[in-house]
């Protein structure tokens, strides 16, 4: 069932861009656009404003994630992927994108660099004991399972 999520312009740096919107039917994620044109260098990362703030329900979130074309065609990625935006966060929406590659990489203003997925969220609820139940893995992590 959709969820409504509100969304208000902001930044007013030209015409208005279109919404974000899913691409195709089995899609997950809206596509979020450049609000300005910016040229990352190879090695460069920079916060690229999407132009939009939004009202994610209470018990939702919003993951921002990486395109995966930028990735294989540019080497372009998030630094910080996914990103969360909390349901109580109401400020420009913001794309950390970092050029991997070896070549600068110029964005128009409109052109699609990230993904919007919005989902539920569990909060948990703590529970401090003096020991844990045990498990096959154990503490093993950082490449303890094997290749």
């Amino acid at each position: 069932m959709p969820v409504t999520v509100k969304v208000r312009r902001v930044g007013q740096r030209g015409p208005p861009l279109e919404l974000p919107r899913y691409e195709t039917d089995g899609a997950a994620g809206l596509d979020l656009r450049a609000d300005e044109p910016v040229t990352l260098a190879p090695g460069e990362r920079r916060l690229v404003p999407t132009g939009l703030a939004l009202e994610i329900p209470p018990g939702h979130e919003g993951q921002v994630r990486p395109r995966s074309g930028l990735a294989v065609r540019h080497g372009v990625g998030m630094v910080n992927a996914p990103g969360t935006i909390d349901s109580d966060y109401r400020g420009e929406v913001g794309v950390v994108l970092v050029n991997h590659g070896q070549e600068p990489v110029t964005f128009a203003r409109g052109d699609r660099i990230a993904q919007l997925v919005i989902g539920p969220v569990v909060r948990a609820e703590l529970a401090l004991v003096e020991d844990l139940a045990s498990s096959g893995r154990g503490g093993g992590g950082f490449g303890s399972t094997g290749r």
